[in-house]
C-alpha cells in the first residue's frame, strides 16, 4: 500500500539554508523510490493557518518512507531544513480506491 509524506512549510527563517537543502536534494533522493505529487508550487489555504508551501511525496510503502526519512543521508541534509524554516511533516498511509456503487 502506498504511503505519503506531506511537508508543509509554515515559515522561512533563513532562505540561504533552504537553498543549501534544495541544492542537496538530488543526493538525498538518489535511488529512492519516490514520486512527487506536489513540490512547493502555488497553493491556496482555505481553512486553518497559513502556509508558505506544500510538498507531497509518494513512497511504495510506509516502511520505505520511514527508511528514507530516518536514513543517514537525509538525516544529514535535513539539518539545513531545520535551520531554514519551520515545517510540519506527516506520514500518512494510502487507502484502497473507493469501490463504484
Amino acid at each position: 500500500m502506498p504511503a505519503y509524506m506531506v511537508f508543509t512549510r509554515l515559515h522561512t527563517r533563513d532562505s540561504a539554508e533552504l537553498a543549501i537543502y534544495g541544492k542537496d536534494a538530488p543526493n538525498f533522493f538518489a535511488g529512492v523510490p519516490v514520486k512527487f505529487l506536489a513540490r512547493f508550487g502555488p497553493c491556496e489555504v482555505v481553512e486553518g493557518g497559513g502556509v508558505e508551501g506544500v510538498a507531497i511525496l509518494e513512497f511504495p510503502t510506509m516502511a520505505d518512507a520511514k527508511a528514507w526519512y530516518n536514513g543517514a543521508v537525509y538525516q544529514e541534509a535535513r539539518k539545513h531544513r531545520f535551520l531554514g524554516g519551520d515545517y510540519s511533516v506527516i506520514f500518512v498511509e494510502g487507502s484502497e480506491p473507493a469501490k463504484a456503487r
